[in-house]
């Protein structure tokens, strides 16, 4: 299995004010590359964002913004690549606000949502929120709402999908990003 595991943070309630992005790569079932960036979203942080993922206005400060991060993970995006999230709605439309933003290309890609296999195919659980998810499949996960190690916990999740419930099940799953 082939996928990128995304996840954003974002500075305010706001979807086009990504001020954090991680990448989990995987090819042929097994982790090979990561990608992590703060994002300067030049635009105010809300405290009830800050105290979710712990990122402030002055840690950003200085870091690229958007339009200079896109470029090195465009090529991660085309209608070919399988891309995946745990509530991949959220981060799907940070991705697509900040490109209308600042008038970039919108890309089309493959999605499947984590916590929609994992609601589907794990309707025991009590909630199927990342953590809760990650925990049932012992999926190591210390540091939620840190993108970087969200996207570990989703691509692990996925991965642990596929090899309990098999390929085909998940691939009745994925949409097309419009």
């Amino acid at each position: 299995m082939d996928f990128i595991a995304m996840d954003f943070e974002t500075a305010n309630r706001q979807r086009a004010s990504a001020c954090s992005l991680a990448l989990v790569v995987v090819r042929q079932s097994q982790v090979v590359d990561s990608f992590y960036t703060l994002i300067d979203p030049e635009v105010p942080f809300e405290s009830q964002n800050v105290r979710i993922h712990g990122i402030t206005e002055a840690q950003v400060a200085g870091e690229p913004t958007f339009p200079q991060v896109w470029p090195h993970i465009a090529s991660f995006f085309a209608p070919t690549r399988l891309v995946t999230a745990h509530n991949s709605p959220f981060d799907v439309s940070v991705l697509k606000r900040t490109l209308e933003r600042y008038d970039m290309a919108v890309p089309r890609y493959q999605v499947i949502d984590t916590a929609r296999t994992a609601k589907r195919l794990m309707p025991e659980l009590p909630n199927h929120r990342l953590d809760t998810v990650s925990a049932a499949l012992h999926i190591p996960l210390a540091h939620h709402h840190n993108a970087l190690q969200d996207s570990y916990a989703c691509a692990r999740i996925l991965l642990a999908q596929e090899q309990q419930f098999g390929d085909a099940t998940l691939a009745s799953m994925l949409k097309i990003t419009a």
